[in-house]
């Protein structure tokens, strides 16, 4: 009988047939190896050499987490920690008599004039302090086992480990032993089967015993950075610098009222603290007072607003750029814009436009020969008017006029006049007409854009509500587009949205998740958890965590490691950042009410 019990009895023979239910295949029969050798201080099956080791002696104080290092260990191995109840009341009576014993060599060394022993003394205490809490049942006894098999491809490779993984433990006053000529049963007691074979036990009551607990969560706390929250898991601070990773985008999802833009905002605010430069498109308005608060700059954007933006602003040429892929990558991105202007664009159409975009900067004698620093940009009624001179473009006029004399003419047929050098940056488009939003975001972004690449300097851009940005390809692909080049400008991209289908639809959702270094998933809708859980790969635990999330909770991912946080501001901090409405109440009356009374 091997250790898998691969022969089965019963099978016979009678008058020459055979019986058909040997014949049948097992589940033994599917998972057992193909070979099993057993020595004495290994046991190798189907070519793999596996040992077992037990321990026989602990320290007198256990740690928590004593056991992470071995679990963090990038070896092949398994561990079994088998836990026996020990019936309290026979083990109250072995007490008493214990206790009596110890208490009479106390005494009879008194008796005789000898100098106390303090062994003696500490051992009377804890014996009497653990029998107390058996009595009151704060405390129960067990039976532990803990059981450690490694594996390697030969003997050489088994040392290695055995050595490493005693060193660790042996510094910790743990101490193990191979299961001589056990190793088949040690191997039974490691499998996952709930048998315990070898019996090596030693005694521990619960406190101790806890510290056994195997599961142990990643940290995500770094020496820079800002705090991000509090792991829910072992409350330890998740702290971490996004300029320190590989890029420096993030995306958020989450519900309303998850509390999404109270994460950011907090993120914002902190960044800002170590020299952060921080712009933000809000589309609804929710990063005024942070701005105020914070002596930044808040730019409200509509078509009737005194703040204007004219996408033929070109940035200045970098040293070592030539003018003319400059112009060139700009007119393709006017392309993209006027695409999104005129509801598409047929291929004779795009080469109209093309064509006119080449003209009216040559109308202002910008080229790709020279630098066009100081120079005038031409706005978009010189647009208007070179496409009037060309031959098939009266549809092209027709749909543009909207945008130069028509109802939407004041938002971007003017010079611009809004400065973005500042530490913070807030772009509202609350009272933009929705049919104008994504056109108004991807003029926002490509300014700044061009801003951003004037001058070297850590910044953080916000895009909140980022779905309005994969509503179509053009924005979509500008908003990837910023995310891959960003890093090389020291610019990072955070996404955040609630309309999770909408995010992940797009051809440039899912891209934009792997070129983010960090994700943060906070409460989600039953409606979209399944998208989101196969997007991530989150197990049913992780599930129904973010189902069952609170306001400010959720899972940060940080590279392969992610934790559950828990988000917490200081109370000045809140009153800054709150989107709550009754609280934003609050502070207005108290900001009137003080106003009023220095007045």
């Amino acid at each position: 009988m091997g250790i898998f019990d691969l022969l089965k009895k019963g099978g016979t023979k009678q008058e020459g047939i055979l019986d058909t239910e040997s014949a049948l295949m097992t589940l033994e029969d599917v998972v057992a190896p193909s070979a099993v050798r057993v020595d004495p201080r290994s046991i190798n099956i189907s070519g793999m050499n596996a040992r077992v080791f037990f321990a026989v002696s602990y320290p007198r104080y256990l740690n928590d987490g004593w056991l992470e290092p071995i679990l963090d260990l990038e070896k092949e191995l398994d561990v079994s920690i088998v836990i026996h109840p020990i019936d309290t009341a026979e083990t109250l009576k072995k007490f008493q008599k214990k206790v009596a014993e110890v208490q009479s060599q106390i005494n009879a060394n008194e008796e005789k004039g000898m100098v106390r022993d303090p062994q003696l003394e500490a051992a009377y205490r804890n014996l009497e302090d653990l029998r107390d809490k058996l009595q009151q049942a704060e405390e129960k006894l067990f039976d532990v086992g803990l059981y450690i098999a490694v594996y390697g491809a030969d003997e050489e490779s088994l040392n290695k480990t055995e050595a490493e993984v005693k060193g660790i433990l042996d510094s910790r006053l743990v101490y193990l032993k191979p299961a001589l000529f056990q190793q088949e049963q040690g191997l039974r007691s490691v499998l996952p089967t709930m048998t315990d074979e070898l019996m090596v036990h030693s005694k521990f009551n619960s406190s101790p015993l806890s510290s056994f607990f195997p599961f142990t969560s990643f940290d995500l706390t770094s020496d820079t950075g800002i705090l991000y929250g509090i792991n829910r898991h072992n409350s330890s601070l998740v702290l971490f610098d996004r300029f320190s990773l590989t890029n420096y985008n993030s995306v958020t999802f989450a519900t309303s009222g998850a509390g999404k833009s109270y994460t950011t905002k907090l993120e914002i605010l902190r960044s800002l603290m170590f020299g952060t430069e921080v712009i933000v498109i809000d589309p609804e308005r929710e990063y005024e007072y942070l701005a105020e608060a914070t002596g930044g700059r808040f730019f409200n954007i509509s078509l009737s607003s005194a703040h204007h933006i004219n996408p033929f602003d070109l940035p200045d040429p970098e040293e070592n750029e030539d003018p003319e892929d400059l112009l060139r990558s700009h007119i393709i991105e006017l392309i993209g814009l006027m695409r999104l202007m005129l509801g598409g664009l047929s291929p004779e159409e795009e080469t109209i436009i093309d064509q006119a975009l080449h003209e009216v900067y040559a109308l202002k004698d910008i080229n790709g020969d020279a630098s066009w620093k100081g120079m005038e940009s031409p706005l978009l009624t010189d647009f208007e008017m070179v496409l009037a001179g060309m031959d098939g473009s009266d549809s092209l006029i027709a749909r543009l006029q909207k945008y130069t004399s028509g109802t939407w003419s004041g938002f971007m047929n003017q010079p611009t006049n809004v400065d973005i050098n500042q530490k913070f940056v807030v772009f509202s488009l609350r009272d933009m007409e929705d049919e104008l939003k994504t056109v108004a975001m991807y003029i926002i972004m490509n300014h700044i854009w061009n801003m951003v690449r004037r001058r070297l300097q850590k910044r953080l851009m916000v895009i909140d509500e980022a779905w309005w940005m994969m509503k179509s390809e053009d924005t979509a692909s500008f908003l990837f587009s910023l995310a891959k080049r960003g890093r090389k400008y020291y610019l990072g991209i955070a996404t955040i949205t609630q309309d999770v289908d909408d995010f992940l639809r797009s051809p440039y959702g899912v891209p934009m998740i792997t070129n983010s270094s960090l994700q943060f998933l906070m409460k989600q809708s039953p409606t979209s958890i399944d998208l989101v859980q196969r997007t991530f790969n989150l197990t049913d635990e992780e599930k129904l965590l973010l189902l069952e999330s609170n306001v400010g909770e959720g899972i940060f991912f940080v590279g392969l490691k992610h934790v559950a946080i828990k988000v917490i501001a200081s109370y000045t901090e809140d009153q800054i950042i709150t989107s709550d409405p009754h609280q934003l109440l609050q502070i207005k009356q108290a900001r009137a009410e003080l106003k009023a009374a220095q007045g």
